[in-house]
């Protein structure tokens, strides 16, 4: 699974980084993938965070 970060739309508002910090991590004021592609043993917490992303700035592939 691959996921990304619209770095235009990304609030930097944490949720990401708070459910999935083993894929994503804060970069000043924006979410970032850190790992690519995301871990199978990551794969549901990085569901999560595209569900919780309150901007939708999170999308798989």
């Amino acid at each position: 699974m691959k996921v990304k970060v619209d770095a235009d739309t990304c609030t930097g508002c944490g949720l990401c980084t708070d459910s999935c910090p083993d894929v994503f991590v804060l970069d000043g004021e924006v979410a970032k993938v850190k790992v690519d592609p995301v871990p199978t043993s990551a794969g549901e917490c990085a569901q999560q965070a595209i569900q919780d992303c309150p901007v939708n700035a999170i999308t798989e592939g």
